[in-house]
C-alpha cells in the first residue's frame, strides 16, 4: 500500500457515478462477514436510493485515488424523531487492501469537522461484537472507535444472527462539544456555505 501514502488521495461528495464501486466495496462485507448484519448485497437501484437519501442532510464521503474508490464513510440518522437530530451515526466502509494504513482516520476527523459546521453534537457507531473469536467478525472496528476517542454506551446480546452464529451489538458513542440549552439548529449538509473538502 505505498501508493496510498505516496499519491494524493481526495475526498468528495459521492456521486452517481461512484455507485458501482461503492457497492463493489461493500458487497464482501455483507456476503462474507459479519460487520455489517445485511443478508444480501444491495441492487444498484437500491443502494443508489440509499445514497441519495442520506445525501440531502449528510455527508456521504468518497475517497478515491486516480479515479479508483478506496473506500467510503458516511453520517445518517441516529433516529428519526425530532429531539433526536443533534445525533448522527457514524459508518465506514473500506477496501480490504486500504485498511490499516490511516484512511479510516482520515474520514473520521474529516466528518467530524463537518459534524461539528452542521451543529451536530454526537456522534454513534453501532458494532457487530462476537462472543468468541470469530472468522466473520474481528474486533478490529471497536479497538479503531476506541483509538478515534469513543465510547462504549450500550451492550445488547444475541441480537443478531448470522452465518449460523448469534452476534452482540454495542454503541459507541464520542460528544463532539458542549451541550448548551440555547442549541444552534443543525444545517443540512448540502447547505453548508463552505463544503470544500480539504486534505486531511
Amino acid at each position: 500500500m505505498s501508493k496510498m501514502k505516496d499519491l494524493q488521495i481526495n475526498f468528495r461528495q459521492a456521486q452517481e457515478k461512484d455507485i458501482t464501486q461503492m457497492l463493489a466495496i461493500y458487497a464482501p462485507y455483507v456476503e462474507e462477514t459479519a460487520i455489517t448484519f445485511e443478508y444480501k448485497v444491495p441492487t444498484i437501484d437500491e443502494f443508489t436510493r440509499r445514497v441519495n437519501e442520506i445525501s440531502t442532510r449528510y455527508p456521504y464521503l468518497i475517497a478515491e485515488q486516480q479515479n479508483t474508490l478506496l473506500g467510503y464513510a458516511y453520517l445518517s440518522p441516529f433516529h428519526p424523531r425530532a429531539a433526536y437530530a443533534w445525533s448522527a451515526e457514524i459508518s465506514i466502509y473500506l477496501k480490504t487492501n486500504c485498511r490499516h494504513h490511516g484512511l479510516g482516520r482520515r474520514f473520521y476527523t474529516l466528518l467530524e469537522k463537518i459534524a461539528k459546521q452542521q451543529n451536530i453534537m454526537n456522534l454513534n457507531a453501532c458494532i457487530g461484537v462476537p462472543q468468541k473469536q470469530d472468522p466473520y467478525l474481528p474486533l478490529d472496528s471497536i479497538k479503531f472507535h476506541e483509538h478515534m476517542d469513543f465510547i462504549k454506551v450500550g451492550h445488547f446480546h444475541n441480537c443478531g444472527y448470522k452465518f449460523a452464529t448469534w452476534y452482540d451489538m454495542i454503541w459507541m458513542e464520542k460528544q463532539l462539544g458542549t451541550h448548551f440549552t440555547n442549541v444552534k439548529p443543525v444545517i443540512p449538509f448540502p447547505k453548508l456555505s463552505n463544503k470544500t473538502l480539504d486534505i486531511l
